[in-house]
């Protein structure tokens, strides 16, 4: 049975360590964007002056992610690391998705917050997630690790889920995006916020979802790569929400009115992906086992 991950030839993969090998730069690279992460989070949450420029609504979604990112984000991906280089494939799955989810946050952070103390900081975190995805994405022997989902069944749902959410939130923000267009005025979120355009729409609308939903096809076609893919795609989805159910509270905090509204059909579709995603990971067989059903 070949490897999930690529090893040199000089490099026989008899333990999980050696299978991971190629990977292991990758995976320290991302420690230390992870570390540099904690840093600006919990700079930005002390000095009130890093996001003064923030409109009242915007303001409580920026505090959001850097709570997010300190007491959830990051501990999953130093736990992900850990693992991976420890040889665990499902560990290794999650944390491209973690990877794949502060890249596309940094993106907002580097372009729509005023430039300031931390803006390097940004670019840097920015710049060594782009760089590990595209890494540790590039190492995989997508074929090999494909043969280790053993349910049919569990990647068609995963499949699908993927694709009809990426409809859903497509579908969301034209209707937000259209109408504004069609009336010669400026989206409501856009003026909220004070930004030019909505960065969430364009990142989604013109990469993530597409990507996701072509992600689910190739996964309904058994494309090797699609199952690299599926899993770090529900888990961005999946910490997406986080900072979208952290702000009403932030709101609370900050004796604003809050956007509870968001709950119920955020916290059920985490909920929804979340089983998926422990379905989905649940069926990866051991090496070992891979081989002999073949």
């Amino acid at each position: 049975m070949a490897n999930a991950i690529r090893t040199q030839p000089d490099q026989p993969a008899s333990t999980p360590q050696a299978m991971l090998k190629p990977a292991t730069p990758w995976l320290w690279l991302s420690i230390v964007a992870a570390l540099l992460a904690v840093a600006g989070s919990l700079i930005a949450l002390a000095v009130n002056s890093i996001y003064a420029p923030l409109t009242p609504v915007f303001l409580p979604q920026a505090l959001a992610q850097d709570i997010a990112n300190l007491f959830i984000v990051v501990p999953l991906w130093l736990v992900c690391v850990m693992l991976a280089l420890r040889g665990s494939l499902r560990a290794y799955l999650l944390w491209l998705g973690v990877l794949i989810f502060t890249a596309y946050n940094y993106v907002i952070y580097t372009f729509s917050i005023p430039f300031g103390p931390l803006f390097l900081l940004w670019v840097a975190i920015l710049g060594m997630c782009v760089y590990a995805v595209i890494g540790g994405i590039g190492v995989i022997d997508h074929r090999a690790a494909a043969a280790r989902f053993a349910s049919p069944r569990a990647v068609k749902v995963v499949a699908w889920v993927l694709i009809v959410t990426a409809i859903l939130f497509g579908l969301l923000w034209l209707s937000e995006d259209v109408p504004a267009l069609l009336a010669g005025s400026t989206p409501q979120s856009v003026t909220d916020m004070a930004l030019p355009t909505n960065p969430v729409h364009i990142l989604d609308l013109a990469f993530f979802l597409p990507a996701v939903i072509i992600t689910g096809v190739l996964l309904l076609k058994r494309k090797p790569i699609a199952y690299t893919l599926a899993p770090a795609f529900i888990v961005f989805l999946i910490l997406t929400s986080v900072p979208i159910l952290l702000t009403p509270v932030v709101q609370v905090v900050r004796s604003q009115a809050a956007a509870w509204s968001v709950v119920v059909p955020i916290g059920t579709l985490t909920v929804v992906l979340l089983g998926v995603l422990t379905w989905l990971l649940s069926t990866i067989r051991s090496p070992q086992m891979a081989g002999h059903g073949e």
